[in-house]
């Protein structure tokens, strides 16, 4: 099974929801800290639920767990360094035992899609959860829908 993550950034809702939908998506999970943030656009927590719905039959949850802190946004904002968030971030998953919370088979039966902002998984906290997930559970395969 495949766990699939996005970003909205850098494309149109019609290139957005085409990729859930070509790859199967049942389940959207959404790992932002501030999901209606004003520049979500499309993606604003609000109004994606209905569109995924409408438009690709697929379901929508937020997962607070998968977040990024304030803290940790702020700190990586100022000081730029993607190893420092990378490690940070690493130790909130665990901290938090994130894995404890999901339930595995529910994530080996479904198509789920981790979704973030950033257009790229290469600095984006959703490629971190998604590898950890398959820390634990290697029978899913990781892929980024770009």
């Amino acid at each position: 099974m495949r766990l699939y993550t996005i970003g909205f950034t850098q494309k149109s809702a019609e290139q957005f929801f085409g990729l859930l939908r070509d790859n199967g998506v049942q389940m959207v999970v959404d790992t932002r800290l501030r999901p209606d943030s004003q520049l979500s656009g499309f993606a604003k927590q609000r109004d994606l639920p209905y569109f995924l719905q409408a438009l690709i039959g697929c379901e929508y949850r937020h997962e607070g767990l998968m977040a990024p802190t304030a803290e940790l946004l702020d700190q990586y904002r100022l000081d730029k360094s993607w190893a420092n968030y990378e490690a940070n971030f690493n130790a909130l998953l665990h901290g938090r035992d994130l894995i404890s919370h999901l339930e595995r088979t529910w994530w080996e039966q479904h198509a789920a899609c981790l979704l973030c902002s950033e257009h790229e998984p290469d600095h984006c906290h959703r490629r971190l959860v998604a590898e950890y997930v398959v820390s634990y559970w290697p029978s899913l395969e990781i892929v980024h829908l770009m």
